[in-house]
């Protein structure tokens, strides 16, 4: 018999502006029995609710139950930007630009692939445009150093045939209303969602099909002969193949263990404020979305409903391997993402935050997913390393193709990858990956 007792639970702090402006439509059901299933998914993320709907495609006469720990959308799947990028985007390189060509355009193809994967959802569930909004993303410079590397990421697009163009600072002004930047490069693969709602979205058209149970976190995960069981805090489910689409927290189920980097960023939201308020002068157009062109900089979003418009400011990482950070630290960075916020936009300085909320983030040092199966019948999806809304959707779909034995290009080219390599011992991974993280925010300088 093989027993995993779960002996912590992630810790959400602050709350998402994603979520806290979402609606649902339908009430949180928690698991209250017992409940025998062909498959179990554990995670109703990105990657969990992925799996489901792809299981749901291939076995559409299985029983599919997932298992969420929180309500949906207020854990890590409602925390994050909402990009959904195709090009390269390595939080851990310093910069975006790449040197292999061959692995850059197979990452492409495989974040293009969840891409669509995702429109699917988008189009089949009625989603509507501002939860799903095929609108390419720029990465925004406002330094030499931002352009320098706006310059490097530009070479290395045009080097593997990939569309892009180049916006000076009138055409920057022209879109956010800010004269802070000085440049820009557009991408236009790239898809902004409403995280909230795209997983409330896809939940809710997964809902006829599959078995969702919220505020049921697994606090034992055991086998016995062939059958997984997992049990809640008032019921249980049996199923002979289980799915762990849980990111970082698959250590706690007892798989690579000091394998996975568990970082933190942070982020803040503003009131809402109509064009009347504030002119488009001092915000630009409805929807924009900028990435810095230095990765460890600030990652800003306008978005606009029913002539309401708010903006997201993303800043800073931290290093937590004990999967939690304090209302204190959230309160803290939220005051630097003010003053970012202010040199960027001084006539918004009047507008309040509205929320500000910490967000949790896996990474591998080598760059690639904790994917397989990890014993028998039970598979990991996990590790997003910095993009969970396209790497988390990918690991979802990979995970039941390769659970439900249906074998692909795409499946044979993703497995085909090493494991995440071992991490130095605490302490020294914690002030080595922190003093790494501190001296990038430094350097990026005028782009954070």
């Amino acid at each position: 018999m093989t027993r995993h007792v779960i002996k912590r639970l992630p810790i959400d702090t602050g709350v998402s502006g994603w979520e806290a402006i979402s609606e649902r439509a339908y009430p949180a059901v928690a698991l209250d029995h017992d409940v025998t299933a062909d498959w179990l998914i554990i995670g109703a993320g990105f990657a969990g609710l992925s799996a489901a709907r792809r299981l749901s495609q291939l076995r559409p006469q299985d029983k599919i139950v997932v298992l969420e720990a929180r309500e949906l959308a207020k854990g890590p799947a409602g925390r994050n930007s909402g990009f959904m990028i195709d090009v390269p985007h390595n939080l851990s390189s310093g910069e975006y630009s790449v040197a292999d060509e061959q692995s850059t355009k197979e990452e492409i193809r495989h974040n293009r692939l969840a891409i669509a994967f995702a429109a699917d959802v988008a189009a089949e569930y009625g989603l509507s445009g501002e939860t799903f909004d095929p609108s390419g993303k720029i990465n925004a410079a406002a330094s030499d150093r931002g352009l320098g590397l706006n310059e490097n990421y530009r070479k290395s697009l045009e080097k593997i045939g990939e569309d892009y163009r180049v916006l000076d600072a009138d055409q920057m002004r022209e879109m956010t209303g800010s004269h802070y930047y000085r440049g820009g490069l557009y991408t236009p693969g790239a898809v902004m969602i409403q995280p909230a709602d795209y997983i409330r979205g896809l939940a809710r058209g997964l809902r006829s099909k599959v078995g969702l149970y919220e505020h049921s976190p697994v606090l034992e995960l055991s086998r016995e002969g062939k059958v997984w069981k997992a049990r809640s805090n008032r019921g249980s489910v049996s199923a002979p193949k289980v799915i762990l689409g849980v990111n970082g927290h698959i250590e706690s189920f007892g798989h690579f263990r000091g394998r996975l980097m568990h970082i933190f960023t942070y982020a803040s939201m503003t009131a809402a404020f109509s064009q009347n308020e504030f002119g488009g002068e001092v915000s630009g157009v409805d929807r924009w979305a900028l990435l810095p062109a230095d990765p460890m900089g600030a990652t800003l979003r306008k978005i606009t409903t029913n002539g309401l418009s708010r903006i997201v400011v993303r800043t800073r990482f931290t290093y937590d391997p004990n999967l939690r950070v304090s209302d204190r630290r959230v309160a803290g960075i939220a005051a630097e993402q003010r003053r970012s916020f202010d040199a960027r936009f001084p006539g918004l300085k009047d507008l309040p935050m509205e929320y500000s909320w910490a967000g949790a983030l896996c990474l591998s040092r080598n760059h690639v997913p904790a994917f397989g199966e990890v014993e028998e019948g039970l598979y990991s999806a996990c590790c997003e390393n910095g993009l969970g809304t396209v790497k988390s959707t990918l690991a979802g779909m990979m995970a039941a193709d390769l659970a439900a034995g249906a074998n692909s290009r795409e499946l044979d080219q993703y497995r085909n990858q090493p494991e995440p390599s071992k991490l130095p011992p605490e302490p020294i991974a914690w002030l080595g990956a922190n003093s790494v993280i501190r001296f990038q925010e430094l350097r990026a300088g005028r782009e954070g």
